[in-house]
C-alpha cells in the first residue's frame, strides 16, 4: 500500500478541460457521480462540462493506493448546496489510464 498517486490519476486531477479529463480514461472508461453513470469518451466529456458549470476548489486531504485502485478523499467547496463537501474517489486503473472512477 502507497500514498503515491499514479500518472492516470494525476492527469485527471490536474486536467483543464473536460477533453483532457477524458484523456485520462481508458476508451471505454466510465465514471460514476451522484448515482449516474457516464461511459466513453463523450459521455465523460458532457458530465465534465456539467461538473465544470459550477465553480468549485478541491482540496486533497489523503490518497491511497492498492494494486489498481487508488481511493483519494477530498473537500469541495464552491457555490452549491451542502458546501464544503467531503467526497471519496475510488479510481481503477486499466493500465496506463483509469477505467471506472466510482465518487461517493
Amino acid at each position: 500500500m502507497t500514498d503515491t498517486v499514479p500518472l492516470p490519476i494525476v492527469r485527471y486531477l490536474t486536467a483543464a478541460t473536460p477533453e483532457a479529463v477524458a484523456d485520462a480514461f481508458a476508451a471505454d472508461g466510465e465514471a460514476t457521480d451522484e448515482g449516474r453513470t457516464q461511459r466513453g469518451r463523450d459521455a465523460i466529456i458532457a458530465w465534465r462540462e456539467g461538473v465544470a458549470a459550477v465553480p468549485y476548489t478541491q482540496e486533497l486531504l489523503s490518497a491511497t493506493t492498492q494494486g489498481d485502485r487508488t481511493v483519494i478523499s477530498t473537500r469541495i467547496t464552491g457555490d452549491f448546496k451542502g458546501s464544503p463537501a467531503h467526497l471519496d474517489l475510488t479510481f481503477d486503473l486499466a493500465g496506463d489510464r483509469i477505467g471506472r472512477l466510482t465518487i461517493f
